[in-house]
């Protein structure tokens, strides 16, 4: 008797001093406040402390208060912040070959968007694990379009003027300057005052970007040209992420997908409510012709296959989205 008491009092002050489980996530996002993005952040945030029952808090700092997307993948890196959403520009840098889903002119529907995220989704997945991020989601902001103050339709248009280019990439940046183009880097949290100061004239962005952060009353002329279908991910430190309970990890990542693959479909609906919108606000759309959108094409040939093909993203890659992208096609008579 005395044995089962003694067993009893020392499970209880087991429990006593052992603390509950309880995780904070970090998140940081450029995305403001009021963007879809972010309500898509929140929904998952609630949803995950439900079915948690409140032992995983999703807290987020929205707006760019943690930095701009290379610094928030800097903060992860050193444990300041646990995730963050990340477009293909900054997870290139992680991963290579996954900045050939958002090359320039090569992708040009929703539909082969979706094709190549869902075939070549899992191998890129893998290959963020190996380097210690967990992928939750993968959504879109958007097909990038030309903003610029003076009308653009061809690419000698846009080379009169200084273009806004977001990060430090080097070589991307010496290939526009090679190729007649004048940018100017800079972080994306710049691209406001720049704009207002006359620092640049144009800048590249998805319709729905240029909405919420209210860039283009400043640049109210859009090409319109698909220029890059802009792919992003929502990541997770694997080092925190595998502090969760195992039998909870499941649960989690699929409401993450489940609300990303929401977005992705809202935000193409978004981006044509977004165009109207910005157009009864004095947005001029200029279309381009068959002819012109071959001179676009006709650069990216001859300017960027020699850059990006091999030395950014290997051919291997290139030629397996090239090829998926002629299966799709075909396989809509295309």
């Amino acid at each position: 008797m005395k044995t089962a008491v003694s067993c009893i009092c020392i499970s209880l002050l087991v429990l006593m001093v052992t603390p509950a489980f309880s995780q904070v996530i970090k998140l940081g996002t450029v995305a403001p406040e009021g963007s879809p993005w972010h309500e898509a952040m929140l929904e998952v945030a609630q949803k995950w402390k439900r079915l948690s029952g409140s032992k995983v808090t999703l807290r987020i700092y929205a707006g760019g208060v943690a930095g701009d997307e290379e610094d928030m993948l800097r903060k992860i890196r050193i444990g300041q912040l646990h995730a963050t959403a990340l477009t293909s520009g900054t997870l290139r840098t992680i991963v290579p070959d996954i900045e050939v889903i958002s090359f320039p002119m090569l992708i040009q529907t929703d539909g082969e968007f979706d094709y190549i995220i869902e075939k070549l989704g899992p191998e890129f997945e893998a290959r963020l694990a190996k380097k210690g991020f967990k992928v939750l989601s993968w959504t879109t902001t958007g097909w990038v379009h030309f903003f610029t103050k003076q009308p653009v339709i061809t690419p000698d248009d846009l080379k009169k003027g200084k273009l806004f280019f977001w990060g430090s990439d080097t070589t991307y940046v010496q290939l526009l300057k090679k190729s007649g183009f004048n940018p100017v880097p800079l972080a994306i949290t710049d691209l406001l005052p720049s704009l207002q100061t006359g620092l640049v004239r144009s800048f590249a962005a998805p319709p729905t970007a240029a909405l919420c952060f209210q860039w283009f009353a400043l640049a109210p002329n859009m090409t319109n040209l698909r220029w890059q279908p802009l792919a992003g991910t929502t990541i997770v430190s694997l080092k925190q992420w595998n502090k969760i309970p195992a039998n909870l990890r499941p649960q989690l990542e699929n409401v993450a997908r489940k609300v990303g693959t929401r977005l992705r479909k809202r935000i193409r609906k978004l981006e044509k409510d977004a165009i109207a919108a910005m157009k009864k606000h004095g947005l001029a759309v200029h279309p381009v012709s068959r002819e012109v959108k071959e001179q676009w094409k006709k650069l990216v040939r001859e300017k960027g296959y020699p850059v990006f093909v091999g030395p950014r993203f290997s051919k291997e890659m290139f030629d397996t989205v090239c090829s998926m992208l002629d299966e799709y096609r075909r396989s809509r008579g295309l």
